[in-house]
């Protein structure tokens, strides 16, 4: 199945009071890359998250971007640090007794005091559970970015067989030609010699050389025959399960080669048309097949 390299998933998770979200972009690129962006506190999850995004994605580039907030309606948590609560008051003691001052600290100094009452940033459960969670979430995000790398890759392969049959008709076009232009390029050579020579009928047995010489040198046969070849290789891989965006890469690469070839061998002007329009078939092919994973 021809699969896209560029979509887009999302899912998302309540855990003990926050949301989980991550979402997926993914763009070509000549191998698997996936890079991942979480909060601090969740940072030592980043191999767990790559993991599920990769047994989706086998080429391309992938950003994930994972979010966590707090679900609507829920009162944030906050904690106390009592180690610095203490230190804080320890502080403040000892000034009060070395500079002989009254009062003491109050709740509202201890409040403003900064590190003193924190939010909680991160959800109350267990460091396995929360590691879970955070890899569901993120494989179900990579589900959905493979389905719409699929959907993509469905409009990719509607093309590329368009476009791989308008190749095949022109290369038959240029199949029938070929005999055409042997014979057209006998009938110029023989009208040149009389012209040269001044004589009604050159010497048949040397112009039968010329011409074999020149049909040799100017024969498209087995370009044509391995163009078709590549023609219905690539019908193949466009029905094949497994990624097939390099193998096609190549073979369009391939492809060009013999019609570049054709163009350089055979100077007649209906085949140069032909071959420009084969050119320019094969490098809107050669397009599409880079976003192809």
């Amino acid at each position: 199945m021809v699969t896209s390299m560029t979509g887009y998933g999302q899912a998302e998770r309540s855990v003990a009071g926050f949301r989980l979200q991550v979402d997926l972009k993914s763009v070509n690129h000549r191998y698997c890359e996936v890079a991942v962006r979480l909060p601090r506190e969740f940072v030592r999850y980043e191999n767990t998250v790559k993991q599920a995004v990769q047994q989706h994605v086998k080429r391309g580039r992938v950003d994930v971007f994972v979010t966590v907030e707090r679900d609507r309606g829920e009162a944030p948590a906050l904690e106390v640090d009592w180690a610095l609560a203490e230190s804080y008051t320890q502080a403040a003691d000892a000034l009060r007794a070395r500079l002989a001052l009254s009062g003491g600290l109050t709740i509202h100094d201890l409040l403003s005091l900064p590190g003193l009452v924190t939010f909680r940033d991160k959800p109350d459960v267990a460091d396995e559970a929360l590691e879970a969670e955070l890899a569901a979430c993120a494989l179900e995000a990579a589900a959905r970015l493979a389905a719409m790398r699929q959907r993509e890759g469905s409009y990719l392969r509607e093309d590329l067989s368009q476009r791989l049959q308008l190749l095949e008709q022109l290369r038959l076009q240029a199949h029938r030609l070929a005999p055409q232009i042997v014979q057209e390029y006998a009938a110029k050579l023989k009208l040149r010699i009389q012209e040269m020579l001044g004589q009604p009928e050159p010497d048949e047995g040397r112009l039968a050389m010329e011409v074999a010489l020149m049909a040799d040198r100017a024969s498209i046969d087995e370009e044509l025959t391995r163009l078709s070849s590549h023609v219905g290789q690539l019908g193949r891989m466009l029905e094949d399960s497994e990624p097939v965006g390099r193998k096609l890469d190549f073979l369009v690469q391939e492809m060009n080669r013999e019609v570049n070839t054709i163009g350089s061998k055979a100077n007649h002007a209906a085949l140069a048309g032909i071959v420009v329009d084969m050119k320019a078939e094969l490098e809107k092919m050669r397009e599409q097949i880079q976003n192809i994973e």
